[in-house]
Parts: C-alpha cells; sequence; structure tokens
C-alpha cells in the first residue's frame, strides 16, 4: 500500500472517530457524565501511554509530532477531566454548618 493511499485511510478513520465520538457525547444523560468523566480519565490515561511510547520509536518529524500532540492532548483531557469530576464531586458533599450564639 502506497503512502498516500495509508494517510487517505487513517484521516478517514480519524473523521469517522470523531463523528461517532461527538455522536454518543451529545446521547449522554446529564446524571452519567460524572462515570463518563472518570472513564475517559482512564482513556486518556493510555493514550498518553501511547503518545510516549510513539516519541521512543519516533524515526521522523511526523512521528515526533503526533507522539507530542498524544501526550499534549491526552494529558490535558487527564488533567481537565479529573479538575471537573473533582468540582462535581464536591457539590455532593454536606457542609458543615456553624453553630452562632
Amino acid at each position: 500500500m502506497n503512502d498516500t493511499l495509508l494517510l487517505i485511510l487513517v484521516v478517514t478513520i480519524f473523521i469517522l472517530a470523531i463523528f461517532v465520538g461527538l455522536e454518543v457525547i451529545a446521547k449522554v444523560p446529564a446524571t452519567l457524565h460524572t462515570p463518563l468523566m472518570s472513564a475517559t480519565n482512564a482513556i486518556h490515561g493510555v493514550i498518553v501511554v501511547g503518545g510516549f511510547l510513539i516519541l521512543a520509536r519516533a524515526e521522523a518529524l511526523p512521528m515526533y509530532i503526533i507522539g507530542t500532540l498524544a501526550v499534549l492532548f491526552g494529558t490535558l483531557n487527564v488533567v481537565g477531566g479529573y479538575v471537573v469530576t473533582d468540582r462535581m464531586l464536591e457539590m455532593f458533599k454536606t457542609k458543615k454548618r456553624s453553630i452562632t450564639k
């Protein structure tokens, strides 16, 4: 398979994955966002590891770019996901009431 056909195939799969992801996320009810966020944090952790593996075996500039972007975006998603999940879970904690005289 030549490089042009491989690139077209990879880009097509990537675009289809974006559309499928948007459709799946749009159908999630609000009550399931916190558990879904926790699950995606684990998935993005795997993406970060994959990005490091790409960077470890990179031989050309495009591989360095893809690996760096995978690590960067995966890390942003993991950190952002934990921040959002923590804030959402804070809403469910009971607040201590102070007794004033």
